[in-house]
């Protein structure tokens, strides 16, 4: 079987949530532009779908770009002045005025307020449809060349498609990652992001579900503070998978074994924790310790860090030793248990690593090295923590690409 060759004003590797992005905001750009979308597998926009627990955590109500550029462990100097001209404002008002509105939670995560990750999806695809933008399935590209101002793909079923401008938007990829080093580039090697620790202790035996609004955690030289979820093989919640976003790379050079500290009562040291204990000793002395769990601790929780402390079910406040209250402070601000291995939310997966900056002008996300070649999302060695930042990061960086391109 033969395939014609075809040409396009612009190309586009991934259809993600970066793809289909840019391919948008080129179309805006330039209407009478032939644009396709190119995704390898069946299923466009597969971690929009699975994002925020199915409900497409779609942004973050940080609306300072010098603050906003902090959510990212790499990329933030890359970022931040991106983000005076595509920053989380521009997000919400480009969904609005296409008839998707956006919600603000408590921790400043924004969803739609269908609260289905499928709004986002229908909005990308009507729009793509209205705008006559192509989107091509099950088109794997197995090379890519260069001849003067035109790029050559050629795909695994032999056809060949011509690009005028070629955006890549494809993530962490690795298949991605050897096409581009074909075109001059370096791959910062990437490693694993926002995963969740594997943790045996019998503190946290049985108690899987368990959630606690406010922690602080430390690992390595890194420390988060935000909710904990006690899982069947360890912790979870943003407090930690922010913490694994930071010290992504330490944690991948040490095999993800490393001991990590809890505080699980913001706001003490030992010796405040200590002396408060003992002001609750001095005004409750006949009350069973275990009978009302303090610092708004989950009962279940709060009984297990006493057993751990060695203070039983009929121990009160006056028969409190004076060790065992050092243990117990111990045991509130300053738990210690072993990090053994990660898990990974293989569809909602991230990754540190990808393009090196360095090759990218951050002024038009176009290749330094290869005219006409463009670069969005997480391909780059750009990552942000949990809570909507990585999709900005999408967002941002395939309309600033859109923006520049020569159409």
């Amino acid at each position: 079987m033969s395939f014609s060759t075809q040409e396009y004003d612009i190309v586009i590797l991934g259809g993600g949530a970066a793809g289909f992005f840019g391919a948008l905001a080129c179309a805006e750009k330039c209407p009478s532009a032939q644009i396709v979308i190119l995704e390898k597998t069946r299923q466009p926009l597969a971690k929009v779908r699975v994002s925020g627990g199915g409900r497409c955590n779609t942004t973050h109500s940080c609306f300072i770009p010098a603050e906003l550029k902090r959510r990212y462990p790499r990329g933030s100097l890359f970022l931040q002045a991106l983000f005076h001209r595509f920053q989380p404002r521009d997000t919400i008002e480009w969904f609005e005025t296409r008839g998707v509105d956006l919600k603000v939670e408590k921790d400043g995560r924004m969803f739609p307020i269908t609260d289905s990750s499928q709004t986002i999806i229908d909005c990308f695809q009507n729009e793509a449809k209205k705008k006559g933008i192509e989107i091509r399935l099950g088109m794997d590209v197995i090379s890519i060349q260069k001849n003067d101002s035109i790029f050559m793909l050629e795909c695994e079923n032999k056809e060949k498609i011509l690009a005028k401008n070629l955006l890549v938007a494809t993530g962490s990829n690795p298949k991605s990652h050897v096409l581009i080093k074909t075109l001059g580039h370096t791959i910062i090697p990437p490693v694993p992001s926002l995963f969740t620790f594997h943790i045996e202790d019998p503190r946290l035996s049985g108690l899987a579900g368990v959630t606690i609004p406010e922690v602080t955690v430390q690992c390595l030289t890194f420390k988060e503070t935000g909710p904990l979820l006690i899982t069947h093989w360890g912790l979870s919640g943003p407090a930690i998978l922010r913490l694994s976003a930071w010290a992504a790379r330490e944690l991948h050079a040490v095999n993800y074994s490393a001991e990590l500290k809890i505080q699980w009562v913001a706001g003490f040291n030992q010796e405040e924790m200590r002396l408060h204990l003992l002001k609750i000793k001095k005004e409750t002395p006949s009350k069973r310790i275990m009978a009302e769990p303090l610092f708004n601790l989950p009962r279940q929780l709060w009984e297990r860090l006493l057993h751990y402390a060695g203070i039983g079910h009929e121990v009160r406040y006056s028969g409190l030793s004076r060790l065992a209250l050092l243990k117990l402070c111990e045991t509130l601000v300053a738990s210690k248990m072993l990090v053994k291995g990660k898990s990974i939310h293989k569809e909602e997966f991230v990754s540190c690593g990808g393009v090196n900056l360095d090759e990218v002008n951050p002024r038009t996300m176009q290749s330094l090295l290869c005219p006409g070649l463009y670069f969005a999302g997480e391909v780059l060695d750009i990552d942000g923590i949990t809570g909507g930042f990585n999709f900005q990061n999408a967002w941002t960086t395939s309309w600033i690409a859109a923006q520049s391109m020569n159409l």
